[in-house]
């Protein structure tokens, strides 16, 4: 299998963190005895395409109440696909941890459930989404929203750690652009029209005249 330059650069760079970290949270497996694997499988299954996190932001769009915090987090999905499924996968081509048998990967992959993957490795598309999405949830939220939105954040980057389909530095990347993603999300919601907090589909009325007009 052939392997681009960056991919190369990055397996070398990180070779001790990668292992040193996967060997950590593989002993949740070792410790529990695969309590953990289930629960992994079903964070891991939320990130899956994206989809729970489009419909949860494009929920809170819809309600005015709400609507800063679903444009933002519905943008900062967006910016996180475009940079990470988009661009850096495509370019760096980086292969699954599971990949080469004779990597300790391998064998953690093997008692964990040998879950596979259709894309490239780097970075985790799965953990740039959570964080592209919490990031201004915890941003705008309070204190409740902040520990919750933060907790699955990294609760995803762990478990694709954890199910050996992601390298601890594919994680560590897409926490980075996830979170800078969020960030500009922020910003961008900020700049938009009042008029696009205000609207709200269900406060709109007919006139006798036959025209519309939107009850603030």
């Amino acid at each position: 299998m052939e392997i681009t330059a960056s991919a190369v650069w990055i397996n070398q760079t990180f070779a001790n963190f990668d292992e040193s970290i996967t060997s950590a949270v593989h002993s949740l497996y070792e410790i529990a005895g695969g309590f953990f694997t289930p629960f992994f499988e079903g964070v891991s299954y939320l990130g899956k395409g994206g989809i729970f996190l489009i419909l949860l932001s494009a929920m809170l769009l819809f309600y005015r109440p709400t609507r800063r915090f679903g444009t933002a987090m519905l943008l900062g999905l967006t910016i996180g696909f475009a940079v990470t499924n988009l661009c850096l996968k495509v370019f760096i081509a980086r292969p699954r941890p599971y990949v080469d048998q004779d990597s300790i990967f391998y064998k953690f992959w093997l008692t964990v459930g040998q879950n596979t993957e259709s894309d490239k490795s780097f970075p985790s598309g799965h953990t740039t989404a959570a964080f592209g999405c919490m990031t201004p949830a915890f941003i705008l939220g309070n204190r409740r929203v902040k520990f919750f939105s933060l907790l699955f954040a990294v609760l995803m980057g762990i478990a694709r750690i954890y199910l050996c389909v992601h390298f601890p530095s594919d994680v560590l990347a897409g926490m980075i652009v996830g979170i800078l993603a969020g960030c500009i999300a922020v910003v961008i919601a900020s700049k938009l029209p009042r008029k696009w907090y205000k609207w709200d589909l269900s406060e709109r009325k007919r006139e006798p005249s036959g025209k519309h007009e939107i009850v603030k």
